[in-house]
């Protein structure tokens, strides 16, 4: 297995060039942007879970000085088209989605009315002078709740709050579970989180009445998306709707779909023929946007005498929510298609089923199907302990070799250039895992304390080409008359470091240097259409395309030089910014020169030649591209206080080629910060009415810092199957976190007897574990 050799540009730490604007307080946000004639909007929202609206008087707020309009249901639902995502659009299953409530209410925070004035607080005084009457009815905040007999039903449109269920019950896995020595089964429990990205949600809409033009500065990450759901929801023709994203300060995924607010705002501004701004405040953030996270999973593993994997069954529930936003359900069948991981598992059966209830919307978190690498490993340590192995030894039995490959799990999805066994191997002897465990028994024996080692290996599905148009990417790079190299892209970067990582990728295929490069995205009128950010795609999809776009330009430009040097254009090659011929580098044109003459030359070009220089390619992913990684962590847990300090955190992670190591590590690092939160930290919490308990960030604890310890990465290098050999790296360090760290915490509790099943693991959890061992 050779490992990638690095370039001039691809494989080499090159600074970020956001940095400087972004660290500065230089960069521009939707909040940022203003027009003439803006005005400002704040929503009426829900106060009860569920309920039928009785009363609804807008008079007050209407008289009041500087409110513009108070607009309701009556004013914009029946015109509103749909505001469905592309890839719901015609999905049978999609919970009834109006543009502002009408009759009824179905969660705490869905929007009732929307006050638009001179200015936010203006609006906001608005607000609280509608008045909004509710009659309460019974809600449902729990997914098993939700399916239960006699549920209140959150849709009254459906004859169940069951959203979508999907099983696959194959015989192959009876068959193991009946020669199986051991059979374990477990539940397991997420909880509810927020993906909490540093700037909320926000839109200015400006409708032009004359022109008939919509233009929208979003917080987005996917500003084609979002212009498609705009003019099927506003009915505006495609090409005079134009999304701009500018700085984005964060998404994880919550901005990936265009959300109802956001669409009420353009709605809105249509209405009135003028620009109108929303910016979601923190409360609506953490109440009305999206949550995600919220999976009760019961597995049952069959082992054989010697601990090896005969099969599984996974029974998946997931909360979706009220309206959740993307397939409802879509996560929880991954959860049972990806459950063999790692691991040798020949025979897998998996029911998945999403429930609607009465809470805000499910959407996507960096790594929507991490339950499939929560459950899975949390299992393999409980099935560990339960046949008397150790966690590391069981996965060692049980992990793919690369002499296995290419290997085909149950669900037929083939592995081919993946490396879970040498991850596993790397981070076991990062983390000292012997050494550690002679220490662990010492500790307790000695001193009566709780240390812990816990692990999680994955291999990771990344840029599904299966899942146009998600699955592809188009980029366009034009050489300007100056030489400069303008590439414009369809993502909408919000943190990925794109405009550095691309740049890189096309100044080393065309042989100039990454200053002459300059990468522009998030404006529909500028970039071709593209898939936007997520998905762990953007190596793959997008550097891609933008390797075959730059290769187009490279060989005309040789084409060029070629004529003017009277040359043949296969025995050139573009290198620092030369055009020569291989092997005598002193006859050479220089690549401003090719430019310019390209442009303002063009009498020398050659008889038939194309004025310009530039070419629009697109890349379509393979079905799956498989990253892979094995994080490892050792934990001291206090169990007078319950609290946990994380003693050591390693990762050891293949994303492939590698294109900018140290923007890799940054994705790294701030994807274990999240998991580590989300496991210890962050719990999104409604009582039993529905009402949320979690509104401010007093009560909704993000980890900082102090609370994340240094990180230890390790890098294994496996080309991929496409141009660049790249794989996928923006959500790994969320998936695998959580489960380490559970791990590692449940391996110091089992020290006196106790254990935990369910997340998130705070003092008060850890301390009624230890209670209940009698400890």
């Amino acid at each position: 297995m050779s490992t990638p050799v690095a370039g001039r540009f691809v494989g080499q730490s090159v600074l970020r060039r956001e940095d400087p604007r972004l660290l500065t307080g230089r960069g521009t946000y939707v909040d940022d942007i203003t027009v003439a004639g803006l005005v400002h909007a704040a929503f009426v929202r829900s106060h009860v879970a569920a309920g039928r609206i009785t009363h609804l008087d807008i008079a007050a707020a209407r008289a009041l000085d500087g409110v513009v309009a108070v607009i309701t249901a009556a004013d914009l639902n029946a015109g509103a088209g749909s505001l469905q995502p592309t890839i719901q659009l015609h999905d049978p299953s999609n919970a009834p989605l109006r543009a502002l409530a009408d009759g009824d209410v179905r969660f705490v925070g869905e929007p009732v009315a929307v006050v638009i004035a001179r200015s936010r607080a203006i609006a906001e005084d608005g607000c609280d002078l509608v008045a909004l009457d509710i009659d309460p009815s019974a809600a449902v905040v729990d997914p098993e709740a939700a399916l239960a007999p006699g549920a209140p039903l959150v849709h009254r449109e459906r004859d169940s709050n069951l959203a979508q269920e999907m099983p696959v019950l194959l015989p192959q896995y009876d068959e193991a579970k009946a020669r199986a020595a051991h059979v374990v089964r477990a539940t397991f429990r997420q909880h509810r989180q927020t993906p909490s990205p540093m700037e909320t949600r926000g839109i200015v809409a400006i409708a032009n009445p004359a022109s008939g033009e919509l233009h929208c500065h979003l917080s987005t990450q996917n500003p084609h998306e979002a212009r498609l759901v705009l003019a099927r929801a506003t009915g505006t023709p495609e090409h005079l709707v134009r999304v701009t994203a500018r700085d984005v300060g964060g998404g994880f995924g919550q901005k990936f779909m265009l959300q109802r607010d956001e669409i009420v705002i353009a709605l809105a501004a249509k209405h009135l023929g003028r620009a109108v701004k929303w910016i979601e405040d923190r409360r609506e953030n953490l109440i009305a946007s999206t949550h995600a996270r919220t999976d009760v999973t019961t597995v049952e593993l069959a082992l054989d005498a010697d601990g090896h994997m005969l099969g599984a069954f996974v029974d998946e529930l997931e909360d979706a929510g009220a309206f959740p936003v993307g397939a409802a359900g879509g996560a929880a069948s991954a959860v049972g298609a990806f459950f063999p991981g790692a691991y040798r598992i020949p025979a897998l059966s998996w029911i998945a089923r999403a429930a609607w209830t009465n809470t805000c919307p499910r959407g996507a978190y960096r790594g929507p199907w991490m339950m499939e690498t929560v459950c899975r490993e949390q299992m393999v340590d409980v099935a560990a302990r339960a046949i008397g192995l150790d966690p590391l030894e069981l996965r060692r039995r049980n992990v793919i070799a690369t002499t296995e490959l290419p290997y085909t799990t149950p669900m037929g999805m083939t592995y081919e250039a993946i490396t879970p066994a040498e991850t596993l191997e790397q981070a076991a002897a990062a983390i000292g895992h012997d050494a550690f465990r002679t220490e662990q028994q010492r500790a307790f024996v000695a001193e009566g304390r709780l240390l812990g080692v816990g692990y999680s290996l994955y291999v990771e599905p990344c840029a599904m080409g299966s899942m146009d148009p998600l699955g592809t990417e188009s980029a366009t790079v034009r050489v300007q008359p100056s030489g400069t190299v303008l590439v414009s892209l369809g993502s909408g970067s919000h943190g990925q470091g794109l405009e550095t990582t691309m740049a890189q990728v096309v100044a080393e295929e065309l042989g100039i240097d990454v200053d002459q490069v300059v990468v522009v995205q998030g404006d529909t009128d500028v970039a071709p259409y593209g898939r936007g950010t997520g998905g762990s795609g953007s190596a793959i999809i997008g550097a891609n395309a933008c390797r075959a776009a730059s290769a187009v330009v490279r060989d005309r430009t040789c084409e060029i030089a070629a004529h003017l040097m009277e040359a043949a254009p296969g025995d050139l090659e573009v290198v620092d910014g030369e055009v020569r011929v291989k092997g005598t580098p002193t006859r050479s044109v220089a690549w401003t020169e090719v430019a310019r003459v390209a442009y303002h030359d063009t009498a020398r070009l050659a008889a038939g030649a194309r004025r310009g220089l530039e070419a629009t390619e697109s890349y379509t992913a393979p079905p799956v591209t498989f990253a892979n990684a094995c994080h490892a962590v050792t934990v001291e847990v206090d169990a007078r206080t319950g609290i946990t300090t994380i003693l050591r955190y390693v990762v050891s992670e293949d994303c492939g080629r590698m294109i900018n190591p140290m923007i890799v590590d940054g994705q790294i690092a701030g994807g274990v910060a999240q998991g580590i939160g989300g496991a210890l930290y962050e719990h999104v919490v409604y009582d039993g009415d529905g009402n949320p308990l979690t509104t401010t960030f007093m009560d909704y604890l993000l980890p900082t810092a102090s609370e994340i310890p240094a990180i230890e990465i390790h890098h294994i290098e496996t080309p991929a199957n496409n141009p660049g050999g790249h794989k996928g790296v923006g959500e790994g360090g969320a998936i695998g976190s959580p489960a380490a760290v559970f791990n590692a915490v449940a391996d110091a509790l089992a020290l006196v007897g106790a254990e935990v099943r369910d997340q998130p693991l705070g003092p008060r959890q850890i301390l009624a574990a230890l209670t209940a061992a009698g400890h």
